[in-house]
């Protein structure tokens, strides 16, 4: 069931090849380093993976060893590793509920390990994620990723990638993406999983199937879909990769989902523009689209007061919008011009 992965060093040249178009040097964009910090695979190991012959770790070393190097990688403004209670107490935990994380002796509770990606900055599946996953999504980062057709305009389509409902979408564009409890959230992700990829027959995959891929019963899957309870971090990985969604698919917030699937849908269409020019990329390029998302998520509701406020001032400037008392544009309302 696992979707195929695209090859990996095809995906570099084509990053080659795209640096030396835009007169930067390759070696600089690429460098291991760069891809290391961006996915957390060893640099050493880069090479190998991007060549298809590293072996994979099982799941509770690769998060150790992830975690490990969020720690050494992401110091403190004096150039210390960030104590366990520091970074526990982020997320209202004791600091030695880390303890098995830091020493490679157990695996994190999902909530815990949602806490710590946040609390460093990464990416939602920072920690899940096999390691030609991490340099894929690392290489797409820098520049181009999986090709295929996509209209960034259809809201269904980013539903279908973010498991996000399109009226939460329109809010999250708005600045005002729904906040829900973790358990709520991996609740109503897991079953946009099941309702959107269904077997051949039309008829959605079982929980014995699901859990059978990754050597768990159904009854383990029972309180996730019924919504009393968390799946275990292996588990939330065995569910993403039987679904063959990014490692981070039920753990990542609404602006980091939605930013990660419209940096898909741009990746896109810069490759259908190799083809034949697409004024959409044009405009997602000009406005940085991805990125202001990504930014814009981390704001306070002040801050987003703020910056509609900013925002509001630049459109009266180049004369986009109407001053105070004026009619409204009944166009820009959905009304008949």
């Amino acid at each position: 069931m696992r979707a195929a992965r695209p090859d990996l060093d095809t995906i570099w040249g084509r990053v080659v090849e795209l640096a030396g178009q835009r007169g930067q040097d390759p070696a600089e964009v690429l460098s291991v380093e760069r891809l290391s910090h961006l996915s957390g695979v060893e640099p050493a190991l880069i090479p190998r993976v991007v060549a298809g012959a590293a072996p994979e770790l099982p799941l509770c070393r690769r998060v150790h060893q992830r975690f490990l190097r969020l720690r050494s990688t992401r110091r403190d403004r004096y150039g210390r590793e960030w104590s366990l209670a520091a970074i526990a107490e982020d997320f209202d935990a004791p600091g030695a509920s880390l303890g098995p994380l830091n020493a490679g002796t157990g695996l994190p509770r999902l909530g815990h390990a949602a806490g710590v990606q946040r609390f460093f900055g990464v990416y939602a599946g920072f920690l899940l994620a096999d390691s030609k996953s991490a340099v894929e999504r690392a290489l797409a980062t820098t520049a181009l990723g999986p090709a295929g057709p996509a209209d960034a305009d259809d809201l269904e389509h980013l539903s279908y990638l973010t498991g996000i409902t399109p009226q939460g979408i329109r809010l999250t564009l708005d600045g005002t993406p729904p906040r829900l409890p973790l358990k709520e959230q991996v609740r109503l992700r897991f079953e946009h999983l099941r309702r959107t990829r269904r077997r051949e027959d039309g008829q959605p995959h079982s929980l014995s199937a699901i859990a059978g891929s990754f050597d768990a019963s159904g009854q383990s899957l029972t309180r996730l879909a019924r919504g009393d309870g968390l799946p275990n971090l292996a588990a939330a990985a065995g569910i993403q990769r039987f679904y063959g969604v990014e490692s981070g698919f039920l753990l990542a917030d609404d602006t980091e989902a939605l930013g990660s699937a419209l940096a898909r849908v741009e990746r896109e269409l810069e490759a259908a523009e190799r083809a034949v020019g697409n004024p959409m990329l044009a405009v997602m390029r000009a406005h940085d689209v991805r990125n202001i998302v990504t930014r814009a998520g981390k704001l306070s509701p002040g801050g987003w007061k703020s910056l509609a406020d900013h925002l509001d001032d630049l459109l009266a400037r180049e004369g986009q919008l109407s001053p105070p008392g004026a009619p409204c544009d009944r166009t820009a309302e959905g009304g008949a011009p």
